[in-house]
C-alpha cells in the first residue's frame, strides 16, 4: 500500500506499468475551464486544504465560491476567503484535469481528489493512484511536457 504525503519538491523514481483513463470531450458534462462534476470543482474537495493540511478535505456548500465557471467548496470560511483573494495560487494546474494525461496523451482525463501532488507550490491532480505512481516517476519531465501541451489541450474545452 502506498501511503503519501504529497507535498514533494523533487522526483522519486518508481517503476509502474499500465495506465488507463477516462477521456473527456467538450460535449460531456463537467467539461469546463476547470474539471467539475455537476458544476462542482474538484469533486467538492477544498483546494486550499492541499496546501494547509497536506491532504484532500471535502468542503461544504456552506463555504462555496464561484470562480472560472464552476463552484468551489471549502472546509471553512477562511479557506474560501484565501482562495477568493488569489484563486490561481490554489487552483490545480491544467484546469484540474489529469496532469499525466495532459503531458503524455494531450487529452483531458478526469481526476480524483486523492491522487494529487504539490510541486513547487502548484497543485497537480491525476486520474488514479496508478496514474499518480507513473506521474511520480518523472514529475519534472511530465510538468515540462504538460506545460508545453496545455495551450493546445486547453482548446478541447472550447
Amino acid at each position: 500500500m502506498l501511503i503519501r504525503r504529497n507535498i514533494l519538491l523533487t522526483g522519486v523514481a518508481l517503476v509502474v506499468a499500465g495506465v488507463g483513463g477516462m477521456y473527456l470531450t467538450r460535449d460531456e458534462p463537467g467539461t469546463h475551464e476547470y474539471f467539475a462534476t455537476e458544476g462542482i470543482a474538484l469533486r467538492g474537495a477544498d483546494p486550499v486544504a492541499y496546501f494547509t493540511q497536506g491532504e484532500p478535505v471535502i468542503g461544504s456548500a456552506e463555504f462555496s465560491y464561484d470562480w472560472s465557471g464552476v463552484t468551489w467548496h471549502f472546509a471553512s470560511a477562511s479557506h474560501r476567503d484565501r482562495f477568493a483573494v488569489d484563486p490561481l495560487a490554489y487552483a490545480p494546474q491544467y484546469g484540474g484535469y489529469c496532469a499525466w494525461a495532459v503531458a503524455e496523451k494531450q487529452q483531458l482525463y478526469s481526476t480524483q481528489p486523492e491522487s494529487w501532488t504539490v510541486v513547487d507550490g502548484k497543485l497537480y491532480l491525476n486520474y488514479s493512484d496508478g496514474v499518480e505512481e507513473t506521474w511520480n516517476t518523472d514529475r519534472a519531465g511530465f510538468i515540462t511536457r504538460g506545460d508545453a501541451a496545455w495551450p493546445e489541450v486547453r482548446k478541447l474545452l472550447m
